[in-house]
């Protein structure tokens, strides 16, 4: 299954299609292709963990912080509301 990755900074990446628990999924930043195994079955157009992401550690995507992860979050893992909290930023 392909996925998409929109800034070299994100640690998730967008699934195209329905993945379910096991499938491979891969992705392309520049001309470097990264594969990671599906922990959790994933809808279409929903996030995957690209890497491990610590408890507290900002989630990013489109190179922006969309908030921080609520628990630990393997590589391959859904990410979505289940393990993602808000978290207002002090932008100024």
């Amino acid at each position: 299954m392909k996925a998409i990755v929109i800034d070299p900074s994100d640690n998730i990446v967008v699934v195209l299609g329905p993945v379910a628990k096991g499938d491979e999924v891969t992705w392309k930043i520049g001309d470097q292709e990264f594969a990671a195994k599906a922990i959790d079955d994933i809808p279409i157009y929903h996030k995957m963990a690209s890497k491990d992401i610590k408890k507290g550690d900002p989630i990013v995507k489109y190179g922006q912080h969309i908030g921080i992860a609520g628990c630990d979050i393997k590589k391959g893992n859904y990410v979505h509301v289940h393990n993602v909290e808000s978290h207002r930023e002090n932008l100024k």
